[in-house]
């Protein structure tokens, strides 16, 4: 009979994979209370579909089936606004205290953002400053907008000013666009196109404003995939200059405003989603989101596993798959991670090159003739800082091909996968990515396996010789 347990056990274990430490930054709770007060309202189909049932029992055993430790709550939409200022500041109140209980009753299973009681600015930041100080929020969910008032509005800037002064992390979540044509969205469901058009709509006005450059102690995470930003993006740096000539918007600090930006998996993620996402931000700003209990648990533990066997099977997202499915996180909200630094990275030796020790990488890459100088420069430094600063890096070397200036081929040798680990997630690394990632036309990680390592160290002791 013990023998028959073990095995059972270790039949469950490998059901659920690796998948055991995973994160989740996107779910959320729909208590009674919430549903009582759109039902009494008449907004119960306010987003054209009816709310799914939700209990703390049931996303706990969801949790446990898919292999997620620890979930962050935030309020689904609608915004419990409906013309009664207090209606909406009573139930937003009861609902950041019912967080707060679930957070202390499962201790290291739920985080959560507080919801605020928008469109009201003075009240909401009333409850910001007590849900952070008072109740232990973990940060604020914001919607793309509220009854109309959308992220990026001069009006929300005081509530700007006092969140980037707590340093807090922003959850944001797609809302029923306002103003909006209700025949459209009842041909198609918003959540098929409307929610990442509006997240996309929301993230450009708050773009537009620089806002994520001029509070730069926010933390924003955008949901699912990204959205549009990254087909948005370059249009957006296209037209720029002649928007700025034309009086219609002031300067953007793009490289700023993307530093603030994280972004959840939250939907249908994939390999090709995740590599869009690259060609914006960094490995390092890339978090799991379920979106439960949006799908049914069976459907989203599926996705999750399918997720997980997709990245590990990736030559160059494998990488990254710890990254993107709990260390990030961790950092984020500050949340211990077991068997981890507080910088995220494994405590436990993981040799690079699948444990053989040494993980030597010639990045490949493709820079758009115009920014040649600028390019060469941030890569000249951004190696000399890591080689300098990181004891890991062992070297960092840009070359140039001779007959096409525009080949630039960088060699790159690590003591081993946590040394390279480390360095992507330096702040001199994300500040050269981000500043970059519009120089870049094409980029392809090439990673090799050394012939002879133990010749490294007399190679370069015989180059400091000379």
């Amino acid at each position: 009979m013990k023998q028959l347990i073990i095995i059972l056990i270790m039949m469950i274990s490998s059901l659920k994979g690796s998948a055991q430490n995973v994160i989740d930054v996107h779910c959320h709770n729909i208590p009674q209370f919430y549903t009582d007060v759109l039902e009494s309202n008449g907004a119960a189909l306010d987003e054209g579909y009816p709310l799914p049932a939700w209990s703390a029992e049931k996303h706990l055993a969801f949790m446990d089936s898919a292999g997620i430790r620890c979930s962050v709550l935030t309020m689904p939409a609608p915004q419990p606004y409906f013309g009664n200022g207090k209606e909406c500041r009573d139930v937003v109140r009861k609902y950041n205290k019912h967080c707060a209980e679930l957070k202390a009753k499962h201790p290291g299973r739920f985080l959560f953002c507080a919801s605020l009681p928008l469109p009201d600015v003075k009240a909401a930041i009333d409850e910001a400053i007590y849900a952070l100080d008072t109740l232990g929020a973990d940060g604020v969910k914001l919607p793309t907008n509220s009854r109309g008032l959308y992220l990026g509005d001069k009006e929300l800037e005081p509530l700007m000013e006092v969140l980037n002064s707590r340093k807090a992390v922003i959850i944001i979540h797609p809302h029923k666009p306002v103003p909006v044509s209700e025949k459209l969205m009842a041909q198609m469901p918003l959540a098929a196109y409307e929610y990442p058009a509006e997240t996309t709509r929301a993230l450009m006005n708050m773009l537009a404003a620089n806002l994520p450059a001029r509070y730069p102690q926010l933390k924003i995470v955008v949901p699912h995939c990204g959205s549009f930003l990254p087909l948005a993006l370059p249009r957006l740096k296209a037209l720029a200059p002649a928007l700025k000539a034309g009086g219609y918007i002031g300067d953007i600090d793009i490289k700023g405003c993307l530093s603030q930006l994280y972004y959840d998996l939250a939907g249908t993620p994939s390999a090709e989603v995740i590599r869009s996402l690259l060609t914006i931000t960094s490995p390092g700003h890339i978090l799991y989101g379920s979106d439960y209990p949006y799908q049914p648990a069976e459907v989203l533990t599926a996705n999750l596993h399918r997720l997980d066997k997709e990245l590990k099977a990736d030559k160059t997202l494998s990488e990254y798959r710890d990254m993107f499915m709990w260390k990030n996180a961790a950092r984020l909200f500050n949340i211990a991670d077991a068997g981890s630094t507080e910088d995220g990275n494994s405590t436990t030796p993981e040799k690079g090159n699948n444990g053989k020790g040494m993980l030597v990488r010639i990045s490949e890459i493709e820079i758009y003739p115009e920014y040649f100088n600028e390019y060469i420069t941030a890569a000249m430094n951004v190696g000399a800082t890591s080689v300098r600063e990181e004891p890991g890096v062992i070297a960092i070397f840009p070359m140039i091909q001779q007959r096409d200036s525009c080949q630039v081929r960088i060699l790159e040798i690590y003591a081993d996968m946590d040394a390279y680990r480390h360095h992507i997630t330096t702040a001199h690394f994300n500040a050269y990515k981000q500043g970059t990632l519009h120089m870049v036309k094409s980029l392809d990680l090439v990673d090799m396996t050394p012939m002879n390592a133990e010749a490294m160290d007399e190679i370069f002791s015989k180059m400091k010789k000379e």
